[in-house]
């Protein structure tokens, strides 16, 4: 057991790069029904926008993207009470989703991306 005492207490934000932050903005407010808790102006031009998907404590930031990043794998899980109808509903809107995924004794899930190919998944809560 290590002596070092930590000064980190917790996870604040979670930035996702976005290329349009309006079009982003819509779709996580009014397409994943996330709630805007902030968004002002940044010196340069940008926008700090926070958003907060449900109860949940962390925030997610919706931040200008690198140019020439590339997306990588699920960086993102987000929980729901129902997955059949969280999917059910991205589809519904147009979002592009994966299959639900269920296998014995874990919990269903299943993948979607946001409009500039950012990669999440939505588990059931158990």
């Amino acid at each position: 057991m290590s002596d070092t005492t930590t000064h980190i207490t917790g996870i604040r934000t979670v930035s996702v790069p976005v290329e349009d932050q309006d079009a982003a903005l819509a779709f996580y407010v009014d397409v994943l029904g996330f709630t805007k808790l902030r968004d002002n102006p940044t010196p340069g031009g940008g926008r700090w926008i926070e958003l907060a998907p449900g109860e949940d404590r962390v925030v997610i930031t919706l931040e200008p993207a690198t140019p020439g990043v590339t997306r990588g794998p699920i960086s993102i899980r987000f929980t729901t009470q129902d997955a059949e109808a969280a999917h059910a509903a991205l589809r519904d809107a147009g979002v592009d989703t994966d299959e639900i995924l269920s296998w014995p004794g874990v919990p269903p899930m299943f993948a979607f991306r946001d409009p500039d190919g950012n990669a999440f998944s939505i588990t059931e809560l158990g």
